[in-house]
């Protein structure tokens, strides 16, 4: 196939991505994890400071680290990262990247307000730095959610913001089909990247996502998708809330597959995590969230790989038999945390 990628499959994810964005300033990718790779690879040179969420994608900081990039935080509170922060970083850094989550940040479930996302396209402009958008969960919308606000790259007229999303989250973890972005000329810097560490995704994986996303059952496909995930977000914040309400829920988010809870103060979440596991239940520790020293201790919670709700409520009995057994006593009743 075109080593960009089928034009058809290219012009589809340009359309989602809206504003002046064409499917020519598309490339198809194996996937959001290949397609970060190659962005972090094209954009910033090895030993250069990278911006980027805090807490955040485990996943981003092993790219970036085994790039040889430094991943500097910026905090993130329920509107998304704060621009005041982002601009002393990169005043004080110097650096000419920042990864960032905009829609249902992963694992806080935040999503950049209104009035932050000029701010923050503004000060990357004026650093004279790129901003990767990782839209992964866009896909993955709860239906109480509401309209979305659509992708940064979308509302970015200067070619700043290099956009980066996939299919593989609301489809099937094999179909590894995402795209890249780029308006000017990144979008070369891009390409080579790409040819040169994957050459080109296999033209049947792309025919076979072109024959899902044109097909009638993809429109209901998702609906029904954003359906399961509310009535999961949903019973797995009542159980919480019942056996389980020393662990704060600092924001519920109307899209995605995971809760952000945070821990009563000295918690050992890493002794918590294994005796969940001992319970039979996997819980994910929020220490590998942080790229420095976490300032709480918090669990992540996911509900999308369970059968169902009852999978869901029994998991949460489970966490409090390993809460009960690894805690103490003062950390389980003293409600939730300061």
């Amino acid at each position: 196939p075109p080593v960009d990628g089928l034009p058809e499959l290219r012009d589809w994810f340009a359309r989602g991505i809206g504003g002046a964005i064409t499917g020519a300033e598309v490339l198809i990718t194996a996937g959001g994890q290949s397609a970060l790779a190659t962005a972090l690879k094209a954009l910033a040179p090895p030993g250069a400071p990278v911006l980027v969420e805090s807490p955040t994608y485990p996943g981003m900081l092993a790219i970036a680290r085994a790039a040889g990039l430094r991943p500097v935080p910026v905090p993130v509170d329920r509107d998304g990262v704060r621009p005041e922060l982002l601009a002393q970083a990169f005043r004080a850094t110097g650096a000419r990247l920042f990864v960032c989550q905009p829609l249902f940040q992963n694992p806080t479930g935040a999503v950049l307000s209104a009035e932050r996302r000029p701010e923050v396209l503004r000060i990357a402009r004026e650093a004279g730095a790129f901003i990767v958008e990782d839209d992964f969960v866009r896909r993955l919308v709860h239906d109480d959610a509401g309209p979305l606000p659509g992708p940064l790259a979308g509302e970015d007229p200067d070619g700043v913001v290099v956009h980066v999303c996939s299919l593989t989250k609301a489809t099937s973890p094999s179909l590894r089909i995402g795209c890249l972005a780029a308006r000017g000329p990144v979008l070369e810097r891009l390409r080579a990247i790409q040819v040169v560490d994957q050459f080109f995704v296999p033209r049947p994986l792309q025919e076979a996502a072109l024959e899902l996303v044109g097909s009638p059952a993809w429109p209901r496909h998702l609906r029904t998708v954003a359906g399961e995930l509310r009535l999961r977000r949903d019973a797995l914040a009542v159980a919480l809330a019942t056996r389980l309400p020393e662990l704060s829920l600092p924001y519920v988010p109307v899209g995605g597959y995971h809760l952000w809870a945070r821990l009563p103060d000295g918690t050992d979440e890493r002794a918590l995590v294994a005796g969940a596991l001992r319970a039979g239940v996997a819980v994910a520790p929020g220490r590998p969230y942080f790229p420095a020293e976490p300032p709480a201790p918090y669990l992540r919670l996911s509900f999308v790989a369970v059968a169902g709700t009852a999978e869901i409520t029994e998991g949460v009995r489970r966490l409090a038999a390993a809460r009960d057994e690894v805690l103490p006593r003062r950390l389980r009743s003293g409600g939730s945390p300061s």
